[in-house]
């Protein structure tokens, strides 16, 4: 069974958008999905976030594109009251990551979540990876 991975929008983001220096291992990850050997999960909520700011470089259109392929992509867990008032707890500072937080707290087996934002995620009982790291521990 494939390593269940939850992923911030800023990786997304990088993957989508091409964005150097974090492009390169952001592809790695998506093409580790790809080839099944791990799944990606991401927040309902991230959404929105990762079509505002894709659309920037990309625009409406293919941001849509971009949306639908990521969509089928990856596992999409939804965000309800539970999660944002869970979020409201979590005592992180960025309330955005709060929620994915919460979000990925209700993915049964989830290893790991992965984000170019450790220091987001502080006071998270899930290992948190950068691409990079996480990249590393799987060639070890």
């Amino acid at each position: 069974m494939a390593n269940k991975i939850f992923i911030d929008s800023d990786v997304v983001i990088d993957f989508f958008t091409d964005r150097a220096p974090f492009a390169n291992p952001a592809s790695e990850i998506f093409e580790l999905n790809e080839q099944g050997k791990i799944q990606l999960y991401l927040s309902a909520a991230s959404i929105n976030n990762i079509y505002y700011i894709v659309r920037r470089f990309l625009g409406h259109k293919s941001t849509l594109k971009v949306v639908e392929e990521l969509v089928e992509m990856t596992e999409i867990v939804g965000t309800s009251k539970k999660e944002i008032l869970q979020a409201l707890k979590n005592d992180f500072k960025d309330f955005e990551d709060s929620i994915q937080y919460s979000c990925a707290l209700t993915i049964k087996g989830l290893e790991v979540i992965l984000t170019r934002n450790i220091k987001d995620y502080k006071n998270s009982e899930i290992a948190v990876f950068t691409p990079e790291n996480y990249l590393k521990t799987k060639n070890e």
